[in-house]
């Protein structure tokens, strides 16, 4: 469960973490460091890709089918030279 909720904070940060390391090389290039990183950080927009990212991608993993309740998934091996894809029994 921990597993889950680090994933959904770290995919939910990722937008920010992308700008703030943006900024700062920007600034070392121009050599520009007296301002503050969030004095002009579009929050809102920061805050909104991460949701939209953390959605999507639980949207995505969520709506991929598996077996019905009670049945074993086989994943795929290889026997006499072929490969037998996985499956649910």
């Amino acid at each position: 469960m921990i597993r889950l909720i680090i994933e959904n904070t770290l995919l939910f940060l990722l937008p920010t973490v992308i700008y703030v390391a943006y900024v700062l090389l920007k600034r070392r290039i121009e050599g520009n460091s007296n301002i503050n990183v969030f004095d002009d950080a579009p929050l809102i927009w920061l805050v909104a890709a991460g949701a939209a990212l953390v959605m999507i991608t639980l949207i995505t993993f969520g709506s991929v089918s598996g077996g019905k309740p009670g049945q074993v998934y086989y994943p795929p091996v290889y026997r006499d030279g072929k490969i037998i894809p996985g499956h649910y029994k």
